[in-house]
């Protein structure tokens, strides 16, 4: 069959696409879509047949992972570089057996002479909630399975920052895995590419076996900047952070994919961007503020905020860098009464008591830095911290939050270097702010503040 027929086969396969909704039931279109990709597969530049395993490597999806993406969905990422290669992920509850497919979209983006492969964005569901699934891109190929999360109590969060790709990231990942968990939150610094674009794609690689797994859903950090803002036709900032990590912004009611929210069970999280404009007449701020206002805390009593860089911090080399959003963004999180506010950057592990404006407030969020899940470096923390610093340690690592009610949680932090089967070095219990103490409850901002006011279920 010649090349162009074959090509107007996919044509009309993208054409129905525009005329069905985007999860459709497995229907003999699917069958022509991959028998026309495998066949074209095996057509060589030159126009003849080749071997199917000569070109295995260029047409198997790479870099897959997974993130939520609105309520009872979930979006499928993945990287190819055959240029015909179909945004298509089939999947069901029974390995081998898809009963359901799904299409999306594609696209290649640029970074000075650096040309990714297409990287493919398909959003499958609904799916049940607290289910195994199983699923293939490309219509071939590997499959793999994620959990969906439970939409009640207990929900377990694996929480980390500072990835990089060393061992020690090897390590820390393999760590996160040995326990269940039902989401990864990653608070930046994914890659470390500082501008090499291949080492997104080597990073992509390196955490599929875990983000294909379980939904990852990452905020950006200050490696993830690369581009080039003196430089009218240079990259553009976070280029390739938004192009291979598209997370629900939109589905949030936001405008970029800098900062965004999500529900898992009982919990909104909200993740900012430190690197986004931040101030009280910005985009975000605004958006934040909506956002907070509209939480329904009989839904989600629990609330939480992830960001790069931490507002407080008793480390000497990043004293400060986090004053200028805590200023402008502060006060909203503390009328909203966030319960823990997560961050990392900082190359080591701290959690404060409840903070409000640089003093200890019963209302106030927790607030936990993360350190670094994958970067060692020499440290020093300043003699005399805050007094509402309960602990810190220079141990890379990663933490646990187990919601177990909406009343009651568990944090505990793992560093990576102690043995698999170690005690965590730092855990402690939370209480809901909004169970702990009337006070805080009466001066909420909730929008659904009168149905959570007698307290009763809290």
């Amino acid at each position: 069959m010649p090349k162009h027929k074959l090509r107007s086969i996919v044509e009309f396969v993208k054409i129905e696409k525009q005329k069905t909704k985007t999860k459709m039931k497995a229907t003999p279109y699917i069958t022509l879509l991959v028998l026309a990709q495998l066949f074209l597969h095996s057509i060589a530049s030159d126009g003849s047949l080749t071997h199917p395993t000569q070109q295995q490597c260029d047409t198997e999806p790479q870099q897959v992972h997974i993130s939520l993406a609105g309520d009872g969905y979930v979006r499928v990422s993945y990287v190819t570089t055959y240029s015909m290669a179909t945004s298509v992920v089939e999947y069901g509850t029974k390995s081998g057996k898809y009963n359901e497919f799904a299409l999306g979209d594609n696209f290649n983006y640029h970074y000075y002479s650096y040309v990714s492969g297409k990287v493919h964005y398909v959003t499958i569901g609904p799916l049940t909630p607290a289910t195994t699934y199983y699923y293939r891109c490309g219509g071939s190929g590997t499959e793999y399975s994620f959990r969906t999360p439970p939409t009640t109590f207990p929900v377990e969060f694996a929480i980390v920052g500072g990835l990089g790709q060393t061992s020690l990231t090897k390590a820390t990942l393999s760590r996160i895995n040995q326990k269940c968990h039902d989401v990864v939150l990653v608070a930046g610094g994914l890659s470390y590419a500082d501008g090499q674009q291949c080492l997104w794609d080597s990073f992509g690689r390196l955490v599929e076996a875990y983000a294909s797994k379980r939904p990852w859903m990452v905020v950006a950090g200050k490696q993830e900047i690369e581009g080039v803002c003196t430089i009218s036709k240079g990259p553009q900032p976070f280029k390739a952070f938004n192009a291979r990590w598209l997370m629900p912004y939109h589905e949030s009611g936001s405008t970029s994919n800098l900062y965004y929210s999500f529900d898992v069970a009982g919990a909104h999280i909200v993740m900012l961007g430190s690197y986004a404009d931040f101030e009280s007449d910005s985009a975000q701020y605004e958006w934040l503020k909506l956002d907070l206002n509209n939480i329904d805390r009989s839904k989600t009593p629990w609330v939480f905020v992830v960001v790069n860089t931490p507002w407080y911090t008793s480390s000497v080399a990043y004293k400060g860098e986090g004053e200028s959003m805590r200023k402008a963004m502060e006060n909203l999180i503390y009328m909203a009464r966030v319960d823990v506010v997560f961050a990392s950057r900082v190359n080591a592990y701290e959690r404060f008591g409840r903070t409000y404006d640089n003093k200890p407030d019963p209302c106030a969020p927790v607030y936990i830095t993360l350190g670094d899940g994958g970067f060692k470096s020499t440290f020093e923390f300043e003699q005399q911290s805050l007094s509402t610093s309960l602990h810190k340690e220079l141990n890379i690592g990663h933490g646990r939050l187990r919601l177990y009610d909406n009343k009651k949680a568990h944090w505990a932090w793992y560093p990576t270097e102690d043995d698999t089967d170690a005690a965590p070095s730092d855990e402690t219990w939370l209480t809901n702010l909004l169970a702990s103490d009337k006070k805080c409850l009466e001066l909420c901002i909730c929008k659904k503040f009168n149905s959570v006011k007698a307290h009763d279920e809290l």
